[in-house]
């Protein structure tokens, strides 16, 4: 199967743009409503957040799911009216409770009035977790530094291995990547009330790590190509080359979504949302090295005249343009 990259390339670049604005829209709705593109978890904001589930084995009350009104008329009381409300599971008899800072007086009072109000709790299943917001300040800081820096070694390393263009269409790619994911995850904080922690933070330098990847393998073999055929158009070589790499970047892209699939299905709920967020970015990411950062290189070659004759003569490793001489891969 020859895939016609460059033919449809308006096309790749629609979808990528669709996507890309349906998420941007999200997010901007998310910054109206919560002050950030993404709906922040407590690693990022600060607070207390309790999770409880009724003790079903010990009260008929676990017929009816937990009224939120009940929920939030206490919560009024105690003056914390703020505070996000959110029912977990299929039979919506976990109720979460994000708000401001509780000392352990506070915390006991609130789940002591709560059983009164909705029913008792089961003891084994509450949890509660308590953030500053200094820390979810540094946490977010440092997250973004994280890929900050990975974005600026990636450029450098690609300008020394290939040439400056690579680099900036790799940047872009990544940069899709990063975008997809985080308007996926706008969307469902939108509808389905998911929250980011400093986990999706990690997913995203995974992401970029997996992507540039993938974008190094196909832009190796393009560069093989136009020094082996220099005569040949640079849309005919990007093409074969995309092509002669697409059953391996399709084939590692799924024989490491599948274990993450089952860690969507099968996982428990700290984990489930970090992989979806990896199988969000890898999905992108495979699409970005075949259908953007390919087509983008193919489009500056053509506007800057080297569309013939390889435009690699100035490459820091550049070898010998005989057709015998071996590949690197052959040559290691």
């Amino acid at each position: 199967m020859n895939l016609p990259i460059n033919q449809k390339r308006n096309l790749w670049w629609s979808l990528s743009a669709l996507v890309i604005g349906l998420g941007i829209v999200a997010m901007a709705i998310s910054w109206q409503q919560f002050g950030a593109p993404l709906r922040p978890g407590l690693d990022f904001v600060g607070g207390t957040r309790l999770q409880l589930t009724h003790a079903c084995t010990l009260t008929e009350s676990c017929t009816e799911e937990i009224s939120l009104d009940e929920v939030r008329q206490v919560l009024a009381d105690q003056g914390l009216e703020s505070s996000s409300l959110q029912l977990l599971g299929q039979d919506r008899q976990t109720l979460s409770i994000r708000t401001k800072n509780l000392n352990v007086d506070e915390r006991s009072t609130l789940q002591a009035n709560l059983e009164e109000t909705v029913g008792p709790f089961d003891i084994n299943s509450t949890q509660i977790d308590s953030v500053g917001p200094v820390i979810g300040r540094q946490l977010l800081a440092s997250g973004l530094l994280a890929l900050l820096v990975s974005f600026a070694g990636i450029v450098a390393y690609l300008s020394l291995r290939f040439k400056l263009d690579y680099a900036v269409f790799a940047i872009v790619a990544l940069a899709h990547d990063v975008l997809v994911t985080m308007g996926v995850f706008a969307v469902l904080g939108l509808v389905l009330g998911v929250e980011i922690d400093s986990l999706f933070i990690v997913a995203l330098l995974t992401i970029v790590g997996f992507s540039v990847n993938d974008t190094v393998v196909i832009y190796d073999r393009i560069r093989e190509n136009l020094k082996l055929h220099p005569e040949r158009h640079i849309s005919e070589v990007v093409d074969e080359s995309v092509n002669q790499t697409l059953a391996r970047s399709v084939n590692t892209t799924l024989t490491t979504t599948l274990p993450l699939l089952a860690i969507v299905l099968f996982g428990g709920q700290t984990l489930k949302f970090f992989a979806l967020a990896m199988i969000v970015g890898f999905l992108a990411g495979v699409y970005s090295s075949i259908f953007v950062a390919s087509t983008l290189l193919t489009l500056w070659r053509e506007r800057s005249g080297q569309a013939y004759g390889g435009g690699e003569s100035d490459s820091p490793d550049d070898t010998a343009t005989d057709p015998d001489a071996s590949t690197p891969a052959e040559q290691v």
